[in-house]
């Protein structure tokens, strides 16, 4: 089952020639989350050739403009291309006040339903779930009320061996109950351990996205044990005292939480475009934790089944 993390975006406030606003998209099993949808998203949702129509859960993190400025362009393009299947929109109060502004202003017609999912509270709360995966949201401290989104895949089903089903002659009718973890019963009577008929599921795989915030140490405990960290770095550590004032992390903050968090694999990304190159971030970083990688857009950050990261540009649509 896939689970990658696509750039879409890897600039702060302010986009550059080669690096949009922040905008990120997760796969998991083919379907995909938004988070966060800086301006330009949709020129590169093209250009990857993502389909609109496969986008049905949107996470903006915070109301600064370089994180939601693309929304509104995308949900009119949603509208013009005759979107009629729900969206849900995950985010601060006040982003329902500017979506229902939005449309009223410009009195445009909408097919599609939004369903509106509030983010409060100063604790993790669980925002989404389904049959694959949980989203849970937590508050991180910037300027502004701001949260994180914690996505985690759950447990599968464990796997009957195929051997296991000949040599015990097991009907389809005890296949679940085997694959949730119960022992079999012959037609001799004896019990079969569910350990001698089956093997364990793949572990879970877990996705952290930490943007806006400062640092503080809190935050490694709420993304304990993920096997991706994208986290924010907008400054160097030379730069620390800024970072301190603008509610801004650099990318020793980051490494810090990761290393805390044991994450297995780190992203940085949300770079300010006052470093002419973003060459020192993770030199800054990689004596702290060295599976420190810099986020590039159009590139596919993947994690396999066994937990192993694969780094890979996306391939752009002709």
């Amino acid at each position: 089952m896939s689970f990658s993390l696509i750039i879409l975006g890897s600039s702060s406030a302010v986009p550059t020639s080669d690096r949009f606003p922040p905008a990120h998209l997760l796969n998991v099993d083919e379907r995909f989350y938004l988070i966060d949808c800086g301006e330009g998203v949709q020129m590169q949702l093209r250009r990857f050739g993502i389909r609109f129509g496969r986008i049905n859960h949107i996470f903006i993190s915070h109301l600064h403009g370089d994180h939601v400025f693309g929304l509104f362009g995308l949900l009119s393009s949603f509208s013009l291309m005759g979107r009629s299947s729900d969206l849900n929109i995950y985010g601060p109060q006040s982003l329902e006040e500017l979506l229902n502004a939005h449309f009223s202003f410009f009195n445009q017609e909408r097919k599609y339903s939004i369903n509106f999912h509030k983010l409060t509270g100063k604790t993790n709360k669980r925002i989404f779930e389904d049959e694959r995966i949980t989203v849970d949201a937590f508050p991180l401290r910037h300027s502004t009320q701001c949260y994180g989104f914690l996505f985690r895949e759950k447990e599968k089903l464990r796997n009957i061996r195929k051997e296991a089903i000949t040599r015990y002659e097991i009907p389809i009718r005890a296949m679940m109950a085997i694959k949730q973890g119960e022992d079999f019963v012959d037609g001799s009577g004896n019990i079969i351990p569910n350990e001698e008929l089956t093997v364990p599921p793949p572990r879970p795989r877990a996705f952290a996205y930490c943007s806006d915030t400062m640092y503080f140490p809190a935050l490694a405990r709420r993304v304990q044990d993920v096997d991706l960290l994208y986290h924010e770095a907008t400054f160097l550590k030379k730069d620390q005292k800024l970072a301190r004032e603008t509610m801004h992390s650099t990318a020793y903050d980051a490494a810090v939480t990761a290393a805390n968090a044991n994450a297995r694999h780190l992203v940085i990304g949300h770079f300010s475009t006052r470093y002419k190159t973003t060459d020192g971030f993770v030199k800054d970083v990689i004596d702290v934790f060295p599976d420190v990688h810099e986020a590039l857009d159009g590139f596919r950050y993947r994690i396999e089944q066994n937990g192993n990261l694969v780094v890979e540009p996306c391939r752009e649509k002709k």
